[in-house]
């Protein structure tokens, strides 16, 4: 067995792995990366990017078909669905290559296989062991089995949905959180007969009630059966079809998604052999540096607490190579990372719900404001998207921000800068914001909490 000697290992080439591995290099670190599958991990091969690149196309066709509103005249559009799933291809080649070039510039050194952890401490990926000061756990996250349903034939999860080789004449989702959402409005508005079924009583429903009913109405207004509160059972997958029942009733679709949650990859770690144990959901028990109870080994992302985001998992693995580098870090404050579904109308948010923070016990004071009450609302065809912030009385505390709408996903950075920066909804409402943008609509929610709204 050939065994080798860096400063660092990264076990994983998504955006937690690589970014920790870039961070690493920056700092001086001779630094590898142990990698089973493509470079760029699930976000960049077959979820978050390859989702939003068919979702764009969906976007795009809306645009196409609402242009009449805006005194453009066009002939009805058609889909060419071999030419969006080549551009999300083109898409995804374009940014895992960025990545294999920034892995090539910091003098990364990428090697493939499946790496395990050994009671001595290292890494052990076929007949190679690895050796470093410092190992970071980024392996990201797999499917949860759903109870009484089998994955294969025409039970697809989210993965395979948005690399279809032929638009579905119909399709099901089943769970209507972020990933469910997304799959269904995009298959809605590219022309599949779409269903959403979820077993809680609202669409994304650890999103703020408001925002959750706006999304409910949006997703009803692009055609896709909206089922809340809703179970499927006896789920028959055939050779060109899936059938089941809802609610009593039968239902039969070219494909069966389910989007119904993730769980942490840890199953070929070896955590056993390295005395590393899981705690609550399966999950690798970590401190405030990233730190798990094997001394030099870090874990972060969907492996860890917190949201299941690649922004928060990038975030992670920089405190983490920065703590085996000595250099002074913060633990992340996960109830104030931003969180992002694309779905038409957008959703963003951070913080507490109104629910939440009313029900910890907060003086709670909400500013909340349609798009329609500023020019760029009406200029952009959405009057019907709000911001609604939660805040706190006695010290003008930013609690949280809610947006459904147009470029929400944009605008909620905004909020979280505030927040990070120690503002509240008080210095928010005293900000110049340009004219007519979409972010006056933000200006406006933080004079409304402020007790003086203009445009309202």
């Amino acid at each position: 067995m050939a065994a080798r000697t860096f400063d660092c290992v990264v076990i994983g080439a998504g955006p937690g792995g690589y970014v920790a591995a870039i961070r690493a290099a920056q700092l001086g670190m001779a630094t590898a990366v142990v990698e089973r599958g493509a470079v760029g991990g699930r976000c960049l091969n077959v979820a978050c990017i390859p989702a939003k690149a068919v979702l764009r196309a969906a976007d795009v066709l809306s645009e196409v078909r609402e242009a009449g509103d805006f005194g453009i005249v066009v002939a009805e559009p058609t889909v060419d669905f071999g030419a969006v799933m080549a551009r999300r291809e083109k898409v995804v080649s374009t940014l895992t290559g960025g990545v294999s070039g920034l892995f090539k510039k910091n003098k990364i050194e990428l090697i493939a296989g499946e790496a395990t952890l050994t009671a001595e401490g290292t890494v052990r990926v076929g007949d190679d062991e690895l050796s470093a000061k410092a190992i970071v756990l980024a392996t990201g996250s797999v499917a949860r089995p759903v109870p009484g349903i089998e994955f294969g034939g025409r039970v697809v999860g989210t993965e395979e949905a948005w690399a279809f080789a032929e638009l579905p004449g119909s399709v099901a989702v089943l769970g209507a959180g972020p990933s469910g959402t997304e799959i269904a409005s995009a298959y809605a508005r590219l022309g599949s007969k779409t269903y959403l079924f979820e077993v809680l009583d609202r669409v994304l429903p650890t999103e703020d009630e408001d925002i959750s009913k706006i999304v409910g109405r949006g997703l009803s207004r692009q055609g896709i059966a909206v089922h809340t509160g809703t179970a499927i059972e006896d789920v028959k997958s055939g050779k060109s079809s899936v059938s089941f029942t809802a609610a009593g009733e039968q239902v039969e679709v070219d494909w069966l998604v389910l989007a119904v949650g993730r769980g942490p990859d840890v199953e070929s770690l070896g955590l056993d052999a390295a005395g590393i144990g899981l705690g609550e959901r399966g999950l690798i028990e970590v401190d405030g540096a990233q730190r798990t109870s094997r001394e030099g080994v870090y874990a972060i992302g969907d492996l860890v607490s917190g949201p299941a985001l690649a922004h928060k998992a990038s975030e992670e693995g920089i405190i983490a190579v920065e703590t085996a580098a000595g250099l002074s870090t913060h633990p992340l404050v996960h109830v104030d990372i931003p969180r992002a579904t694309f779905c038409t109308p957008n959703v963003a948010s951070f913080g507490l719900t109104e629910a939440q923070a009313r029900e910890a016990g907060h003086d709670v004071v909400i500013g909340k404001v349609p798009y329609g009450a500023v020019g760029a609302g009406t200029i952009y065809g959405d009057r019907s998207g709000i911001v609604k912030l939660i805040g706190e009385r006695h010290y003008g505390e930013l609690l949280g921000a809610h947006i459904v709408g147009t470029r929400a996903t944009d605008l909620i950075q905004e909020l979280v800068n505030v927040r990070a920066l120690e503002g509240g909804y008080a210095e928010v409402a005293r900000i110049v914001h340009g004219h007519p943008t979409l972010s006056e609509a933000v200006l406006e929610a933080a004079r409304d909490a402020d007790g003086w709204l203009i445009h309202g």
